[in-house]
């Protein structure tokens, strides 16, 4: 059987290592750095005549075979135009904020342009308008939701390079047509990456769609339990991978290590069970709130209310489990509500076991310009819910309580 005769779940469980003791799981290699049998076999591995490891920052059996199980998974079932199975490579890193890093400096010089949707990450966001122009890059921002905005801007503007946005986006829910995107980004031959964490490869693939980069932080949905830090890049150019991108990741020292990539894959073996109940669970959420007195909206791409629905329904599984919402009394209101919780976890970061709550504006966009953060949509009383996988009654009876 091949990979693409088998289903997502499997995939995930049966991951592929390699190692000369036949361990069951693949191993933790804490080693810094790996032997050369002579100093002629390591001048080849230097030259890269010969595979092999040769030191940790450069790659390691146990990082590498967590960055390739999550290339499989997002690849699942694609093909290549001929019908062949389409490949990519993946780098495993220290972050999902090094991931995105190491996506634009490899792929960006001075004088080029990155264009972003303006609802991005806050890290995300700074990164782009405040360190990027420090090479020279030029930052624009557009609302990709309109195909006419995005062809104006991609004319008018010839030094873009890059096209990048998450979707759905970070806190907003907002979703971009990926296969709209892509097209348009061809026609005036623009590179195009996504941030997949929200949806993770079991729910939405963005490869399928034509694009050339996906990220993750991998700390998010992919471990599953807010025990490990970690990001991945995977990218369908393997010559790019495998020269440029790799070096750029080499020389920034933002490589993961083996403990965490570790717990990464272990967390990987579950990911389709945790995201149907993270989505079951999310989906109760959002109609408990919609309709409660209280709460102004829910920005929720599960609920027909949402202007990105049938966007969503047409490329993710399932909407997702994170979810912001706007209490009627504003910030005041909002900033009790938080404070009243009892089961739910006041924390920043998403995907955890546990449902997590924050405020946004205060902690994952503070160093975003309080104008800017408002035209994106995330207001000073908005707050975010990542969903878990608790007891649904108990998660509506907490939410409830706190509404008071």
């Amino acid at each position: 059987m091949t990979r693409n005769d088998i289903d997502f779940g499997t995939m995930a469980i049966h991951q592929e290592h390699t190692d000369g003791h036949h361990a069951h799981l693949a191993p933790i290699y804490a080693s810094s750095t790996f032997t050369f049998d002579s100093v002629e076999q390591g001048m080849r591995r230097f030259s890269g005549e010969d595979a092999g490891y040769i030191y940790s920052r450069f790659g390691n059996p146990t990082t590498d075979a967590t960055a390739q199980a999550i290339a499989d998974l997002e690849t699942w079932h694609i093909l290549n135009p001929d019908g062949s199975p389409l490949r990519a490579r993946a780098l495993l890193t220290s972050s999902g904020q090094s991931a995105m890093s190491t996506l634009f400096i490899s792929c960006l010089n001075a004088g080029d342009g990155i264009l972003a949707t303006p609802s991005l990450y806050g890290g995300t966001h700074e990164f782009i308008t405040k360190m990027l122009p420090k090479f020279g890059i030029k930052a624009f921002f557009s609302d990709m939701t309109d195909a006419d905005e995005l062809e104006k801007i991609l004319k008018d503007k010839p030094e873009i390079k890059l096209i990048h946005f998450e979707s759905p986006a970070n806190p907003t829910m907002q979703c971009i047509d990926i296969k709209l995107v892509v097209e348009l980004g061809k026609k005036y031959n623009k590179l195009i990456s996504v941030d997949n964490t929200f949806s993770t490869p079991y729910l939405q693939q963005p490869f399928k769609y034509g694009v050339d980069y996906v990220f993750h932080s991998t700390t998010k949905f992919l471990n599953g339990h807010g025990n490990a830090i970690g990001g991945v890049l995977v990218g369908r150019d393997l010559t790019a991978m495998e020269t440029y991108v790799h070096q750029t990741h080499k020389l920034l020292g933002v490589n993961s290590n083996p403990f965490d990539a570790f717990l990464v894959l272990q967390g990987i073996k579950t990911l389709p069970l945790r995201m149907e109940q993270h989505c079951r669970n999310a989906m109760d959420v959002a109609m408990f709130l919609d309709q409660h007195p209280q709460i102004a909206q829910v920005h929720y791409n599960g609920l027909p209310t949402h202007p990105d629905y049938e966007i969503s329904k047409k490329q993710m599984r399932h909407a997702g489990s994170v979810m912001s919402i706007e209490l009627k009394d504003g910030y005041d209101k909002a900033i009790d509500f938080v404070n009243k919780l009892q089961i739910c976890t006041r924390a920043v970061s998403i995907g955890t076991v546990d449902t997590l709550v924050s405020h946004p504006a205060s902690m994952s966009h503070a160093g975003i310009p309080r104008e800017i953060r408002l035209k994106t949509g995330i207001t000073d009383g908005l707050i975010r819910i990542s969903v878990g996988l608790e007891s649904i009654d108990d998660l509506i009876s907490d939410l409830e309580q706190a509404l008071g």
